[in-house]
């Protein structure tokens, strides 16, 4: 027997449960080894904006600006404008999780500088990737929709493949983070910035954001799954 599109329980939701509590688990990770290490002050006594602007220039970059931007783990690197944005918890603290994030950030400053050829890439992705996001969905609602007059697979399919630009954007965002968070390391050990304890501490913490990159890529591959096995054959399941 054969089951129409229609409203039944479905296995392949557990896909989705497995992703998400990744996801939930990783979210909770990072936090609570961020909040652990935002309470120990680093040695030097310098602020993550402070600690910034000295890996900038330690590396004769001298055109990027850093400032500060609401929010709490909001930090990033706007290449189009040369800035980096430091959030509440980062800017103004002098902790070693604030310097580990600024230093991070700054990491992706001189992927840029360095062209490091997997942000390239990232950033050539990135448009196509937003925008499989929204239109993969709606693809498929009007595959399922149409599906009776023949042409419904045809935009299921392009929608599955508008939602791998997605996959493909996390997993190259992979080496782009890990690569950040190395040299990141790297910089505050060769300024002698951190010391070998707070270096430790410090890996804990990018360690553990870059497990959120990791989780949220496992998700998005358990999910383009779970769409090739509910639509891969016609949309129809044996009983």
């Amino acid at each position: 027997m054969y089951y129409p599109y229609g409203f039944y329980f479905d296995p392949t939701y557990i896909l989705i449960l497995i992703g998400a509590a990744i996801c939930l688990i990783a979210s909770v990770r990072v936090k609570s080894t961020y909040n652990k290490y935002a309470k120990i002050r680093n040695s030097s006594g310098i602020t993550g904006a402070q600690a910034a602007k000295m890996i900038l220039d330690s590396q004769g970059i001298y055109d990027v600006q850093i400032e500060h931007v609401s929010g709490n783990l909001t930090d990033h690197y706007d290449p189009t404008k040369k800035v980096v944005r430091l959030s509440d918890s980062t800017y103004n603290s002098n902790s070693v999780a604030a310097v580990g994030v600024a230093a991070h950030e700054c990491g992706h400053v001189l992927q840029h500088a360095k062209g490091y050829v997997p942000i390239t890439l990232r950033n050539a992705i990135l448009p196509l990737a937003n925008g499989g996001s929204i239109l993969s969905w709606i693809l498929i609602i009007v595959g399922i929709i149409f599906y009776g007059n023949g042409s419904g697979q045809l935009w299921i399919n392009i929608g599955i493949i508008a939602f791998s630009m997605v996959v493909l954007f996390q997993l190259v965002t992979l080496p782009v983070e890990f690569n950040a968070s190395g040299r990141a390391l790297r910089i505050l050990e060769n300024t002698g910035m951190f010391n070998s304890t707070e270096l430790k501490y410090t890996k804990k913490v990018l360690g553990a954001a870059a497990m959120t990159y990791v989780a949220s890529a496992a998700s998005s591959i358990l999910q383009l799954l779970r769409l090739v096995i509910l639509f891969g054959n016609g949309g129809r399941r044996d009983d």
